[in-house]
This record gives C-alpha cells, structure tokens and sequence, in this order.
C-alpha cells in the first residue's frame, strides 16, 4: 500500500503528475544548491526553472524511455494521453505532453515508495534535462 489510501496504479495519471511535480522540484531544488551553495536565491530559482520547464522534462523522458519497465511505460503513456484542462504557457504541445507523463512516473514512483528507483530516475533525469 502506499502513503495515500489508494494504490498509485489507481490514481488519475494527471494526480500521480501533480505530486510528481512537487517531488521532482523539490529534488532539482537540492541538487542545485548541493552544487551552488552560494549562489543567491534568485538565481537559484532560475537555475531550478532549467530542470523544471516541460522542454526539460521532455529531454529527460528521451533519455529514459529505454530504461523503463514496462509498468513504469505505462504509467508514462497514461501520464502523457490524459486530458487536461491547461495550456501550456512556454512550452509547444508535444514537450508538454511528455512533461505530464513524466512527472505521473516520478508521482508513481514516489507513492509507490520504491525509493532507489526513483533516485535512479531522477537522477538520470537531471543528467539529461539540458540541451546539449
């Protein structure tokens, strides 16, 4: 069972992405100042917002698709077909999409409490948010 009262397969895709969202900000938030512990806040932000933004996630979602299980593939396909109400204001449709079903993974993972995956993924995910 997971933190919450319901399995994560069980959730809405667009839930599991709404709390992906807060785990995975929150974990660029600590990588960045692990690696800029002096730099000012306001700069911090903008360096989070690089990691954060849908083209990022986007990239990140390239470099994983082949590591996935296929749970893991399924939860992203749900994540990145569900339907929502939001247009997104700096990011064209298809890195979007993909942002939202990778965030539904990292949602699943974290309710799932499979913690060393989720490390795993996420760090991989950091490591291949940024354009070449």
């Amino acid at each position: 069972m997971s933190i919450i009262n319901k399995k994560p397969s069980q959730l809405a895709p667009l839930t599991l992405a709404y709390i992906g969202d807060g785990v995975y900000e929150l974990f660029v938030r600590t990588r960045v100042i692990e690696e800029n512990e002096n730099m000012p806040a306001h700069k911090l932000h903008k360096k989070t917002v690089q990691y954060v933004k849908a083209h990022s996630q986007s990239n990140s979602m390239e470099a994983l698709m082949d590591t996935l299980t296929e749970d893991e593939t399924a939860v992203f396909k749900r994540g990145r077909n569900a339907k929502s109400n939001t247009v997104p204001k700096n990011a064209n449709m298809m890195d979007y999409r993909r942002a939202t079903g990778f965030e539904a993974l990292i949602g699943y993972l974290y309710l799932s409490e499979d913690t060393e995956r989720l490390k795993l993924i996420m760090n991989i995910a950091y490591e291949n948010a940024l354009d070449k």
